[in-house]
């Protein structure tokens, strides 16, 4: 049993995909060639987002925004204590301070309580100025944007949409990549869309971000004169190989796949309701389901549940074991503003169970009668 089966995904598509590769191949364009645009067109047609610019991977299209808005030290952006660290390395690597917000339990992600909590508390400290909200749609499902929204209006704040997890999910029909003032995604093989190595893309409403993004993105050069270089970039672009599988994936992606694990995730959760903490989706939210994510008692009862799924074959995943303001990496870094409790206790009792579209109704099963047989 595979935890996310690309394989199987493989042999569905592999007629398209071994073409597609052929076609770039043939063609030897590899960087920028017509597929990465007809992407991009597609993608923003999709998510409803006017303009899509795709780069190297998810964690550089957060660092473009950043550099877009000039975000550095002296600047706070507000993310999730609970989430993956490309959302936080992003920061550091401006030179910004990341404010760590705590999570509602019963999504996973970003509380609004929580956060303007810590607005509050950042404005009224005054040693570091408010700038960027940054929710992360993790496990699929988009974070609460309604009210992150309204606070970022009340605030005057941007707010960077980390869709790296939620391609594809949506809020009343709208569609994740359109929510903020800059959008980002992930095409890493394990996300919802995912390519064949590293990926990734940004959305914006704006035309003129979108260019300058596309600068940015190829070193800063102009259009007009590549040896003219008139913005600071990164090298991060989608290799054309990349595009091109994707193109494939996408097709399958909006005809069947969100419906499959759609599908999927209620039966995981008609089966397991009263048994464990299931997943909640708000009225009128869609998820992507990048995970299927369980909340167990307390760190031994998860521990000891992985470890005998893991006995009988079944792969799950700790996502994530330990929160931010806890890394290493942040150990420099001043105490949190606001409670954090949430994040701590899903770290500890937070457990991913195999999800795929192409999981079948019997494995489904059997993974939940090992849970239930185990928990009592």
């Amino acid at each position: 049993m595979e935890f996310r089966d690309l394989k199987k995904q493989y042999q569905m598509l592999k007629e398209e995909i071994d073409q597609a590769i052929l076609d770039v191949v043939k063609d030897g364009n590899y960087i920028l060639g017509t597929q990465v645009s007809q992407l991009e067109d597609e993608l923003s047609e999709f998510s409803g987002s006017k303009h899509c610019v795709c780069c190297g991977n998810g964690t550089d299209a957060l660092i473009l925004a950043l550099m877009y808005w000039n975000i550095g030290p002296g600047d706070a952006v507000f993310v999730p204590d609970f989430t993956c660290f490309a959302s936080v390395t992003c920061i550091l690597t401006r030179g910004a301070e990341p404010v760590f917000v705590d999570i509602d339990l019963k999504t996973f992600n970003m509380d609004p309580n929580s956060l303007e909590e810590a607005v509050l508390n950042v404005t009224r400290e005054g040693r570091i100025r408010p700038r960027v909200i940054m929710p992360v749609d993790l496990f699929g499902l988009p974070a609460d944007y309604g009210r992150i929204l309204e606070i970022a209006r009340k605030y005057s704040l941007l707010v960077l949409e980390d869709a790296a997890q939620s391609f594809g999910a949506s809020i009343n029909g709208r569609r994740t990549c359109s929510f903020g003032d800059i959008s980002t995604t992930s095409f890493f093989p394990s996300k919802p869309l995912g390519c064949y190595g590293d990926g990734g893309a940004l959305f914006t409403g704006s035309r003129e971000i979108a260019d300058r993004l596309k600068s940015m993105r190829f070193l800063g050069r102009s259009v007009a004169d590549q040896y003219d270089n008139i913005n600071i970039g990164l090298n991060s672009r989608l290799d054309t190989l990349q595009a091109a599988i994707l193109l494939k994936k996408l097709r399958a992606f909006k005809e069947y796949e969100l419906d499959c694990v759609t599908r999927i995730a209620e039966y995981y959760s008609s089966l397991l309701k009263n048994v464990v903490s299931i997943p909640r989706i708000p009225e009128d939210f869609y998820s992507s389901w990048a995970q299927y994510t369980i909340l167990l008692e307390n760190e031994a009862q998860r521990d000891s549940l992985k470890d005998y799924l893991s006995t009988l074959g079944v792969p799950s995943a700790v996502y994530y074991p330990r929160p931010m303001h806890l890394q290493k990496a942040c150990e420099g870094l001043a105490t949190p503003l606001v409670s954090l409790a949430n994040s701590v206790h899903a770290s500890k009792c937070a457990l991913s169970l195999p999800m795929h579209p192409y999981l079948t109704d019997e494995e489904v099963e059997m993974i939940t009668t090992t849970i239930i047989e185990h928990i009592g």
